[in-house]
């Protein structure tokens, strides 16, 4: 299988594009800005969304599912919700076509106009609320905790495959609360959720913090957040999650009677993840020979390949390659046995090397004669010879190995490329090359807005474990009393 793509070094961005495509991840679609998520990528996202579903389920959350369009005077309700969402809106303003003058196109049909314009949604707090009003009347009917698993619509004008597309798949949880308290625990355990799958089944190592003013969610009183490096030392956002005070409450009249027999506005939490965590899978292990991918987020974990010369001998294989199938698919193991005679092994080899299956065996006739198997793994491209005697131990352990290896390579990278700098001079210096920046930030937005204009550097988070240490802010000299993260992202 050719792998006629530019290395990363040679032109990242162009490396990335071509893997999703070559890899059969995903292509663009007919519609500007969307793509199709083709069936190997979509497995991957099908494992993540089962093990997030899982977390979610686990922590007392149910799934419900919303309308896809939203009043366009839902939106005027919460001000600077509108403000941060107009610019990326689709609107639709009719629902009939018809036949042109001359018949020769198809236009819209002005007399079907409707009365109120609707917004394709690009986020739902504002008919979820909207629908909580009618949910919630006392204090028993909270805590309230919904999550849903749908598409959404942001009309962006520049687009990437999973990192940024006019409509992608998410999961979006809201939930109403009787107690501040009650909500901002609410959002950290989310947090932690998010934190969890990204180190624990996407192997990514992610810094957990909170987001300045000038980057929180619109409506939001709060964002956190967790931030992961690339390979090319660019920050990506992996998950937010939103304290959103009384804000939607208030703007949608949803009052519940407390036990002190006081009618009070609820408390509210919004949080998701994308598709968005499939670029950032691919971007965070992938190399020049193709995808990397996680034992957990595999959609085929091992996969078997028999070597021969004639039928009689694959038959053989055969017998003995599917014992061994079955040994690992009963510990949960997924597993495919690839005997088609259309692809010589070699190619079948490269084939699943890039596109990332962890563990690769192979079985020839003199495997069959010593008992033995080719090991060969896709993090580090080593080979091994093992006895087939407990091979379905063997390989387990090997899974988790390469779990652990994943990880533990990102998380040196991330170290190894995250700097602390004192001087503006130093600042600009280091965010062209790349990682993580520590730096002294005075706190103001207009501040924050000037480093972006000049440096296209952002504050991805204010970490929670910072120690307090006095400085001088890069670009004004004010006094600081932290450190924050800049770096350009995706």
């Amino acid at each position: 299988m050719a792998k006629d793509f530019p290395t990363r070094a040679e032109n990242y961005s162009q490396w990335y594009n071509d893997l999703v495509i070559k890899a059969d991840l995903a292509e663009n679609s007919a519609v500007r800005g969307c793509m199709v998520i083709k069936p190997y990528g979509y497995a991957i996202w099908e494992k993540m969304q089962a093990a997030l579903d899982r977390m979610f389920k686990d922590t007392g959350h149910s799934n419900a599912y919303f309308p896809l369009f939203i009043p366009k005077s839902f939106f005027s309700k919460e001000a600077s919700h509108v403000e941060g969402f107009a610019k990326e809106c689709a609107v639709v303003t009719h629902y009939r076509l018809k036949n042109s003058a001359d018949g020769k196109e198809i236009v819209v049909d002005d007399d079907a106009k409707l009365e109120e314009e609707l917004i394709i949604r690009p986020t739902s707090e504002t008919i979820i609320w909207d629908t909580y009003r009618n949910w919630i009347q006392s204090y028993r009917d909270l805590p309230l905790l919904i999550n849903q698993w749908a598409n959404v619509v942001r009309w962006e004008m520049r687009t990437r495959l999973f990192l940024r597309t006019a409509e992608f798949l998410w999961q979006e949880g809201h939930t109403a609360h009787a107690t501040a308290e009650e909500a901002l625990e609410e959002t950290m355990k989310i947090l932690e959720i998010y934190a969890n799958f990204a180190e624990n089944w996407m192997a990514v190592p992610v810094i957990k913090g909170l987001k300045s003013p000038n980057e929180r969610f619109a409506g939001a009183v709060d964002t956190y957040c967790i931030e992961a490096l690339m390979q090319d030392g660019k920050a990506l956002q992996a998950g937010t999650s939103h304290f959103l005070g009384q804000n939607f409450a208030k703007a949608f009249d949803v009052q519940f009677l407390s036990k002190e027999n006081k009618l009070e506005y609820v408390w509210a939490t919004s949080w998701g993840v994308s598709t968005r965590l499939m670029g950032a899978l691919i971007m965070s292990h992938s190399d020049d020979n193709g995808l990397v991918l996680p034992p957990k987020l595999a959609p085929i974990q091992v996969v078997i390949v028999p070597i021969y010369k004639n039928y009689d001998q694959l038959a053989e294989i055969s017998e003995k390659a599917l014992a061994i199938k079955k040994a690992l698919t009963d510990k949960g193991i997924s597993v495919k046995y690839d005997d088609r005679d259309t692809q010589k092994p070699g190619w079948k080899f490269s084939e699943y090397e890039f596109k990332g299956v962890p563990v690769r065996l192979a079985i020839g006739p003199r495997d069959l004669e010593n008992g033995t198997v080719e090991v060969a793994r896709r993090d580090t491209l080593e080979k091994e010879i093992y006895q087939m005697t407990d091979i379905e131990l063997k390989v387990a352990n090997l899974l988790d190995k390469i779990q652990q290896n994943l990880f533990q390579k990102a998380h040196a990278f991330r170290e190894e490329n995250t700097f602390k700098v004192d001087t503006w001079e130093e600042f600009k210096e280091q965010i062209d090359k790349g990682g993580f920046v520590l730096a002294h930030w005075d706190g103001t937005t207009e501040t924050e807005v000037k480093i972006k204009e000049e440096t296209k550097a952002t504050i991805r988070a204010i970490p929670f474990n910072n120690k307090p240490e006095n400085g001088k802010c890069i670009l004004t000299g004010r006094p600081s009393k932290e450190r924050v993260i800049f770096a350009k992202s995706y």
